[in-house]
């Protein structure tokens, strides 16, 4: 049950930076500007966008997983520093509150890794096997 858990838990923390990603992506220009009135480059987008996509298929897939849990949780953070930073906006502040509970959701994957149903997992027992094969 505990992997299962761990499955549905990637899913849900992949399935907005893939949506969001994508919508980048088919909203380029616009994201551009919107990234450029929050006082940062637009030049930062394709960045952007590859942390929301390969993290999100990382995250997805279980591929080195906690290393995109910790990507992700740190990009989370300053998506909720500069751009839900207007807490006398009630949707700000919760904007501001669900990047934070996601980022947090990034903590426990870290410490907890994917789970069996992973490709890290997979990779894993792989090794074991050689290794008891070689000795």
């Amino acid at each position: 049950m505990r992997n299962f858990v761990l499955l549905l838990g990637r899913i849900g923390l992949a399935q907005i930076f893939l949506y969001s990603g994508l919508q980048k992506l088919a909203g380029y220009d616009a994201t551009a500007a919107y990234m450029v009135a929050h006082n940062l480059p637009a030049g930062l987008l394709p960045l952007v966008i590859f942390a929301e996509l390969g993290g999100g298929l990382a995250v997805l897939f279980g591929f080195l997983t906690r290393v995109a849990a910790v990507g992700l949780f740190i990009y989370t953070l300053l998506a909720a520093a500069f751009f839900h930073d207007n807490f006398a906006d009630a949707m700000q502040l919760i904007n501001f509150q669900k990047n934070v509970a996601i980022a947090g959701g990034f903590l426990v994957l870290a410490a907890c890794g994917p789970g069996a149903l992973a490709i890290d997992a997979f990779w894993q027992r792989r090794r074991r096997r050689r290794n008891k094969l070689t000795f």
